[in-house]
């Protein structure tokens, strides 16, 4: 197997396992067993657990801009784009469990290799949001308004209405997330938008 090959099967490996069991718990036995790889394998590539980690969520990070720049079409509107962007994003968060256990394990256990990993994503996703809310200020979509201040409160409506409000309520239908997340930013638009 080429050496490429192997780097890649380790990443997968390592990722199932931080997604299964969480930062804290995964070894690099763990991810030498799920490869079925050799540690020294692991080694060859990534020094230790924590490199592991941060190669992983650069890979993420890079497959969400993606996602997020393919859905974006300029010619469309700001909040066109950002429910096509939502919608993107909530299908890819479903299919990646890592968030689910980083989060988890933040709440439940205060590591704070999980906290950081998810301050990254976060932030990088409020700088994409920055930017957008930006340009759609520009060009006259939205009110004028402090970009970063919007920017957190549409990643924390959209926090609570995919993960956070399931804990109480039965969990939203992609379409009840957009509709709501248009009722509570309905006052950013220049134009009347249809909401709930």
């Amino acid at each position: 197997m080429a050496v490429v090959d192997r780097r890649q099967q380790v990443l997968q490996a390592a990722t199932k396992s931080f997604s299964l069991f969480g930062y804290k718990a995964t070894t690099m036995d763990q991810v030498a067993k799920i490869a079925n790889v050799g540690k020294g394998t692991i080694y060859t590539f990534f020094t230790n657990k924590e490199q592991l980690f941060d190669e992983i969520l650069r890979d993420v990070i890079a497959e969400m801009k993606s996602i997020a720049e393919r859905e974006i079409r300029r010619d469309k509107p700001f909040f066109d784009n950002l429910h096509r962007v939502l919608d993107a994003l909530l299908e890819f968060r479903s299919e990646h469990e890592l968030f689910i256990k980083l989060s988890q394990e933040s709440l439940d256990f205060g590591t704070p290799q999980a906290g950081e990993g998810l301050d990254k994503i976060e932030s990088v996703v409020l700088e994409y949001l920055q930017r957008e809310v930006e340009q759609a200020i520009r060009q006259g979509e939205i009110k004028p308004c402090d970009p970063q201040i919007v920017s957190v409160v549409m990643f924390r409506l959209y926090i609570v209405l995919t993960a956070e409000l399931s804990k109480v309520h039965v969990p939203l239908t992609k379409e009840q997330i957009k509709s709501y997340f248009q009722l509570f930013l309905a006052g950013l638009s220049q134009k009347k938008i249809n909401t709930v």
